[in-house]
């Protein structure tokens, strides 16, 4: 394996040992997912994950343009592709394909990323969140509904850094921020429902909101047969809330605190964002429509993986003694 890098090397391990995950690879060894995924494929294909030589035209950043890249991140973090590309053209008059400029920068350890704001998770948060996925890990999450609140802000901190360490980015807060909320339903079957609002949410209105926008879907895709899944908010757990989900709900998932990590629910409003800001709402009613219109558009398919990661989801806050993960 004298050819391999290390983490090629410790792919391979996984893959002897029958582990063929590539997520759960990448939450146990910190290994960006593309990277496993990719030679995961290679192992399929090839049985082999040895170089095979004189494939490829050699490495077009020479050592000058290393240095300057460098340089330009350690002055301005922020810095796009386009702009580091424009640089080594005017500096260096050196023409850098923007998808070479992007390997060579994980190939030496940076990622791009969006400063997070997470609160931290307890000692007993982490056991409890292991004790959840030791107990579920082996659930049929077929008939399981996913649900949770997010906040849509107009003109979001989108603002991308370049970081070795992404786990210390900060996060930095604009004020007066024009937010649309979303409550939502997902499952392996599609959208059941979802409702947006820009009042305060408080039990009663929560509990019209199963009303309308749970109860019809749900009983229409899986009639008397499928399970709630929501976190833990107080006004999910209000005794009017309570009262209604004992009467209307089949059953009911327990949820572990603090872990939002955990729902895949959260990976479909990531989507959406992405989408909704890609479309450059002007102000906050034409972002509301915008919301309801890419919702609109999910195709039921797309939400396949999502549901499906959630044996991995398991797995890997196991593996990782209860700690956040990433999906």
């Amino acid at each position: 394996m004298a050819n391999l890098s290390n983490d090629q090397i410790s792919i391979l391990h996984h893959w002897n040992n029958s582990i063929r995950s590539a997520h759960f690879i990448h939450h146990e060894t910190k290994i960006p997912l593309s990277t496993v995924k990719y030679n995961i494929k290679k192992l399929k294909e090839t049985k082999s994950l040895e170089h095979r030589g004189g494939n490829g035209r050699p490495c077009v950043i020479n050592n000058a343009d290393s240095r300057a890249i460098a340089q330009y991140i350690r002055r301005d973090n922020e810095t796009t592709l386009k702009e580091i590309q424009e640089k080594l053209s005017e500096t260096h008059q050196r023409s850098v394909s923007l998808s070479t400029i992007s390997r060579y920068l994980h190939n030496h350890g940076y990622r791009s990323v969006l400063p997070v704001n997470t609160p931290m998770l307890t000692v007993e948060q982490k056991q409890r969140r292991v004790q959840w996925a030791k107990k579920h890990q082996a659930d049929d999450w077929t008939c399981t509904i996913f649900t949770d609140e997010s906040s849509f802000q107009l003109f979001r901190n989108t603002i991308r850094r370049w970081s070795k360490n992404p786990e210390i980015e900060v996060k930095r807060i604009p004020k007066n921020r024009q937010k649309v909320h979303i409550w939502g339903a997902i499952s392996i079957k599609g959208v059941i429902g979802y409702h947006t609002f820009r009042i305060n949410l408080n039990g009663i209105y929560f509990v019209d909101i199963l009303k309308h926008h749970l109860l019809p879907g749900a009983k229409m895709k899986f009639k008397r047969c499928w399970r709630l899944q929501q976190d833990n908010d107080p006004k999910h757990t209000s005794g009017v809330a309570k009262e209604f989900i004992k009467n209307n709900v089949p059953e009911l998932l327990e949820w572990p605190a603090n872990s939002p990590d955990l729902n895949p629910i959260e990976n479909y409003w990531n989507v959406i964002k992405r989408r909704v800001e890609k479309r450059k709402p002007t102000n906050i009613n034409d972002m509301e429509q915008f919301m309801n219109e890419e919702i609109e558009k999910t195709d039921p398919n797309f939400l396949i993986n999502f549901i499906n990661s959630m044996k991995d989801r398991c797995l890997s806050v196991i593996s990782s003694n209860g700690e956040r993960i990433k999906f």
